[in-house]
């Protein structure tokens, strides 16, 4: 049983090395195709992880151990498997681009194997999700933008919005990557010249349900566009910025620009007011 947990434990998520793919296992009971509390924790930490991903599509098959008859084992991986559908589906993962779901049936035992024939089984007893996702490239500028012009070096009005270039952050945190200090820095040097401009720093996310906003892996609250305005604002303040001429706001995924995805995972900067 020890040796079981221990090899469960190493079933974590995986990442096809060099590929736009993630696989998660799901593992079951003896005759079960009810998720167990542990199981269903795994899962949901999984999917938390997707949130600010370009998913394609999920794949979703389903197995069993090498009991039971063969009609019987496949009706029961094709039920664990839509069991695990449904769950992601819950979890505000779009049916849509759930392409494919299937149940195999048994998995035979490996005499070579070196695990005990109940680890075996164990470990056949599950569902595989696999998760094909575009890799997100660096945010350049915004090809549809209709204020792409808008600098904060040129002549400014009210509503004018401002995409910080190249302002990257950790995924799934708020945290900005060393690679775009040097950038920041520009920035804020560029505001601090700029008395007379009051603004809001807006987070956006992409790859949510239409309005709704990625979750924050540190705090596990969906308020990821929230937490990115702010970690901005906050630099700005510790770096000579007063508060009185900057607030920010987290806008979820309610204003996509209409192409790539990548580019919908920005931090902008609205003019409010001109002193």
């Amino acid at each position: 049983m020890f040796r079981f947990v221990l090899v469960l434990m190493l079933y974590c998520f995986q990442v096809a090395t060099g590929q736009s793919e993630l696989t998660h296992n799901v593992f079951f009971a003896t005759d079960s195709d009810q998720l167990s509390n542990t199981e269903n924790q795994r899962l949901i930490l999984f999917s938390n992880s997707l949130s600010e991903l370009d998913i394609q599509d999920f794949q979703i098959i389903g197995y069993c151990d090498d009991r039971g008859t063969d009609a019987y084992n496949l009706d029961l991986s094709m039920r664990r498997a839509v069991v695990i559908q449904d769950v992601l589906v819950e979890q505000n993962h779009k049916k849509s681009l759930i392409s494919y779901v299937d149940g195999k049936g048994e998995i035979l035992l490996r005499q070579d194997d070196s695990l005990s024939t109940d680890s075996q089984r164990g470990l056949n007893r599950r569902v595989d999700i696999v998760v094909r996702y575009e890799k997100a490239e660096p945010v350049k500028t915004d090809p549809v933008d209709e204020n792409k012009e808008a600098n904060l070096e040129g002549e400014l009005k009210v509503g004018d919005k401002i995409i910080l270039k190249n302002i990257l952050f950790r995924t799934g945190y708020s945290d900005i990557l060393k690679e775009s200090l040097d950038n920041l820095e520009k920035i804020t040097q560029t505001l601090k010249e700029r008395k007379e401009v009051n603004f809001l720093i807006l987070g956006h996310v992409c790859c949510t349900d239409s309005g709704s906003d990625a979750i924050d892996r540190r705090t596990k609250k969906f308020n990821l566009s929230v937490a990115r305005a702010k970690r901005i604002y906050d630099y700005f303040l510790s770096h000579g910025i007063e508060k009185e001429r900057m607030d920010y706001k987290g806008l979820g995924h309610q204003f996509p620009l209409g192409g790539p995805s990548k580019f919908d995972r920005r931090v902008e900067i609205e003019i409010v007011k001109i002193n």
